[in-house]
């Protein structure tokens, strides 16, 4: 059933509504559209909530945004935030998804457009599965009938051979993994891999997942900016403050040695109120970061902006074309603080 905003942004879209959408006044502010990953996910191992558009979709958003938008890069949004009005966007994808190279850069240069990459490093490096998407892949892979109630939930969690929801199981496991303290998530990977029956997933199953640094640098030679996502993508406020400076510093030191670029942009992991802190912050302020993204919905409107919690929009399976017009035209409505939304 379609959302209350749902309803309301289709209705936008009826003429002649849509015309007079187009001529409502312009806003103060950059709205940041946030992406992960750009296909078709219907046959995919991982967790499909992490897909934001299909190929199809993607391409008809930018060409909404090319006509009726002026897609910025991350160096302009200070400047735009308390100056002028007018339709600013700002796209951003976060983690490193190989189908950003392969899909979603190449819509953006047909389209005349730039997006900031945000590069959680370690998967560059070494490419093993997300704690998210392994999660997933357990549940897909899984034999037994159900994951237990005990030391670690309170009831037990469908399977798909007990005849439960495969993405359904996977969103509640990975709720438990993000309420754990830091010290206890790979016990929790390890419970699973045997409470499903599915093991751990290795190597060979991620092939060709993540980009590879040279699809890094062909992004950034095509106009593209490069931004850190930390090393190994931890919530950054489960863990220690040396943690958290390790996974500022390995990320930034990782920019600098493969693609010569300073670490100027950063996104946090997951970007929930409490996926950081003000030691984060502190963190990337003494690192010379100079704007730092959240992602709990918002956007940076008004006339003042906080550099280390710039607001971030989620892109998902909802945000159709009529969607999108909505949001365009009216961010104080379509781009709200959502609390309940926590991606990977």
């Amino acid at each position: 059933m379609a959302s209350r905003s749902e309803r309301v942004a289709a209705l936008l879209d009826r003429p002649p509504l849509r015309g007079l959408l187009r001529r409502l006044p312009t806003w103060h502010g950059v709205l940041v559209l946030n992406y992960h990953r750009v296909g078709d996910a219907s046959a995919e191992p991982w967790d499909r909530t992490l897909w934001s558009a299909t190929a199809e979709r993607f391409d008809a958003q930018l060409r909404l945004l090319a006509r009726e938008a002026d897609v910025v890069g991350p160096a302009d949004v200070p400047e735009l935030v308390g100056r002028g009005r007018g339709r600013h966007v700002l796209l951003t994808f976060d983690d490193g998804y190989r189908d950003n190279r392969e899909i979603a850069f190449p819509l953006l240069r047909a389209h005349g457009l730039t997006a900031t990459f945000f590069l959680a490093t370690g998967f560059l490096d070494a490419p093993h599965a997300a704690w998210w998407d392994e999660i997933a892949w357990m549940t897909r892979r899984a034999t037994a009938a159900a994951v237990p109630a005990g030391e670690w939930l309170g009831e037990p969690v469908a399977l798909p051979p007990g005849g439960g929801d495969a993405d359904a199981a996977a969103a509640r496991l990975v709720r438990v993994y993000k309420a754990l303290p830091a010290e206890r998530a790979e016990a929790w990977l390890a419970f699973l891999a045997e409470a499903t029956g599915a093991g751990r997933c290795g190597p060979d199953d991620v092939a060709g997942t993540w980009m590879t640094w040279d699809h890094a640098r062909e992004l950034r030679d095509g106009g593209m900016t490069i931004g850190g996502h930390t090393v190994t993508h931890p919530l950054l406020a489960r863990v220690p403050l040396e943690r958290q400076a390790e996974e500022i510093d390995g990320c930034a030191a990782r920019l600098r040695e493969r693609l010569q670029e300073p670490m100027r942009w950063f996104s946090y992991p997951v970007g929930s109120r409490d996926a950081f802190s003000d030691q984060t912050r502190a963190l990337l302020e003494q690192r010379g970061v100079e704007l730092a993204f959240s992602f709990y919905g918002g956007y940076a409107g008004g006339r003042a902006l906080d550099r280390l919690d710039v607001p971030r929009v989620h892109v998902g399976p909802a945000m159709d074309v009529p969607r999108l017009r909505a949001t365009l035209s009216l961010p104080q409505l379509f781009a709200r603080v959502d609390e309940k939304f926590s991606p990977g």
